[in-house]
């Protein structure tokens, strides 16, 4: 396969590998990326993959709690210009709102807005702003008590991200402070448990590989149940103290955690929901030199 300098481009925006090292972790995997970044992962060359960088999509985060109940709707623009409309703004809001009694997407769609479905209403602020819009998912949380947290608000509860966070207990102020926590760190999931099997076996398979290469090449390798018993659990710990809620240090007070936070303020986090607006949209790729040529050829 043909390594681009595009692709070399990518992997070193989202790895801050240098361009060389980027462009071998590429041949060496034949250009698949993401095996390009457990390369350069397993030689010390770069950290996990800035996902959130990977995005195109513009548009708001809305959310709304009720009692114990919050939701998260993302509705999607073409440009960022459209989130500080007016228009767009009372739709995204109403939406929002409208989630609060419905079980998915599909009956968030068909849900009444003013008199009329969700997705009527969406396709009439289509034709008024003129701008394609998308409905492109919704989340919801229940607890005792739940918090919301805006970041980079562009109108009250309406925002770039959006965080909901579930507590069991009665929440003395606790649940905004844990909220604007995953706004800033994004953790992977709540506690291990929570975690997605498939990106646990992708770590172990790095830090595993990892451990290996730097024993065979030190000057004094250690014994192999040092590396499976010590030298490997001891990394996983620390990558799950990294990527997981409970588990990272709390930005208030880094000197605790963020359950040793919620112990002390007599609450327990039940779940929480993080949306940034884009996220896990690829971003459309062309290079200059092929859109003047399609511009030319009309």
């Amino acid at each position: 396969m043909t390594i681009t300098a595009q692709m070399v481009k990518e992997l070193r925006d989202s790895t801050g590998a240098g361009m060389m090292d980027a462009k071998k972790a590429l041949t060496e995997v034949n250009g698949d990326m993401e095996a390009a970044v457990d390369w350069l992962r397993t030689k010390g060359l770069a950290k996990a993959a800035k996902k959130a960088d990977r995005v195109a999509a513009e548009g708001l985060v809305g959310v709304a709690v009720v009692g114990g109940k919050g939701v998260a709707v993302e509705v999607n623009s073409e440009t960022d210009f459209v989130g500080k409309n007016a228009d767009f703004q009372a739709l995204v809001r109403g939406i929002t709102t409208a989630a609060l009694n419905a079980a998915d997407l599909e009956a968030l769609k068909a849900a009444d807005l003013g008199g009329k479905p969700v997705e009527t209403a969406l396709n009439e602020t289509i034709a008024v702003i003129g701008e394609n819009m998308t409905l492109r998912r919704m989340a919801s949380i229940e607890g005792d008590s739940v918090a919301s947290y805006v970041h980079n608000a562009a109108a009250d509860a309406l925002g770039r991200i959006g965080v909901l966070v579930a507590l069991k207990g009665a929440d003395n102020g606790i649940g905004k402070q844990i909220a604007m926590h995953i706004a800033a760190s994004n953790p992977l999931s709540l506690n291990e448990a929570a975690m997605d099997a498939s990106v646990l076996e992708r770590e172990l398979a790095v830090q595993t590989q990892k451990a290996l290469e730097e024993n065979a090449a030190s000057a004094k390798p250690k014994p192999e149940a040092v590396i499976q018993n010590n030298i490997i659990p001891g990394r996983m710990k620390k990558f799950l103290e990294e990527v997981t809620l409970v588990n990272q240090k709390f930005v208030v007070n880094p000197d605790i955690t963020v359950a040793q936070a919620a112990t002390e303020a007599g609450v327990e986090i039940l779940g929480f929901v993080r949306m940034a607006v884009g996220e896990g949209i690829e971003k459309e790729k062309e290079d200059f030199a092929a859109e003047v040529a399609k511009m030319t050829q009309g």
